[in-house]
């Protein structure tokens, strides 16, 4: 990681910023049509290459929150009208929605609405993701099968903790969507595992204290 985590790209409308410490590589910016990013071209990102639209639409492709962007005309990117949970099959939570993570540093504003955070246990970047659960080759297909009491409503803001050496604790209207994008549980609390060990995944049954789970 280099001096400066934060690598900002400007152009005439929009500036498009990367955040090292957040990537996960997953993609979504570089297989988008268009040149806006090119991998093999510097610099590799170019916002006055598409009009400032795709800019926008490509940056919130970002499920980890690695990129966000500056709209000069004062437009700020908007949550989603669902906050949301997808678990991923043998990976992590992407986090979607009006999200309120505590810790997280100001200069980090593609978290306010998008972020992947670990659920095996293994990251060296706790509570977000690094790809280690593929070194630790961890499996979980990402099956829900509790479906929660409901809700009224679906926005709104999502208070989002990592508690010490413990789960993910969410308060706020929540949809949780399974590995097979099925929406699956909804409502307004819930504890997520994060050590790898529950057997009642994603949800925490206390496994982290037989696990002798670290969040540090």
């Amino acid at each position: 990681m280099s001096d400066t985590p934060i690598t900002k790209f400007e152009g005439q409308e929009i500036d498009v910023s990367w955040d090292e410490r957040l990537c996960i590589h997953i993609g979504e910016c570089g297989k988008a049509a268009g040149n806006l990013f090119v991998g093999s071209r510097e610099p590799w990102c170019m916002p006055d290459e598409v009009d400032k639209a795709q800019v926008r639409e490509i940056v919130e492709r970002c499920p980890s929150g690695a990129l966000s962007y500056h709209d000069k005309a004062g437009t700020p990117e908007a949550p989603l009208p669902r906050n949301e949970v997808m678990v991923v099959y043998n990976g992590p939570y992407y986090l979607s929605g009006d999200l309120e993570i505590e810790g997280v540093a100001d200069d980090m504003p593609g978290l306010r609405h998008r972020a992947a955070l670990c659920r095996c246990g293994a990251s060296k970047n706790k509570p977000f993701c690094d790809n280690s659960h593929a070194q630790a080759r961890f499996e979980d297909p990402g099956a829900v099968g509790e479906q929660g009491p409901g809700l009224t409503a679906e926005d709104g803001a999502l208070s989002v903790r990592a508690m010490p050496d413990g789960p993910l604790k969410l308060q706020g209207n929540l949809t949780i969507k399974s590995g097979s994008g099925r929406t699956a549980w909804q409502g307004t609390a819930t504890a997520l595992c994060r050590c790898g060990a529950s057997a009642n995944k994603p949800f925490c049954d206390g496994s982290h204290r037989a696990a002798g789970f670290k969040s540090d």
